[in-house]
């Protein structure tokens, strides 16, 4: 008899996403409610860090794939 998890059947899958989703939306509007004190002025504004944390996601999957890679991937051949 194989064991099932949580996660196995699809529509649980489903129902997380969904609430992580849900989750999200609540955080976003909720920062444009609470009192921001940030140092720099960029800091107070609404979603900044949210919008700051996936550019910098952006860059460091692209700058990993377009110049990290290059610099450290071997030959195809290189273990014959």
């Amino acid at each position: 008899m194989k064991k099932e998890y949580l996660f196995d059947k699809p529509k649980n899958v489903k129902r997380f996403f969904t609430l992580f989703y849900i989750l999200l939306a609540v955080f976003l509007i909720a920062d444009f409610f609470t009192a921001k004190h940030g140092e720099l002025p960029w800091e107070n504004w609404p979603a900044f860090y949210a919008v700051f944390g996936f550019v910098a996601f952006v860059f460091l999957v692209f700058g990993a794939k377009y110049i990290l890679r290059p610099l450290v991937k071997r030959r195809e051949d290189y273990y014959e």
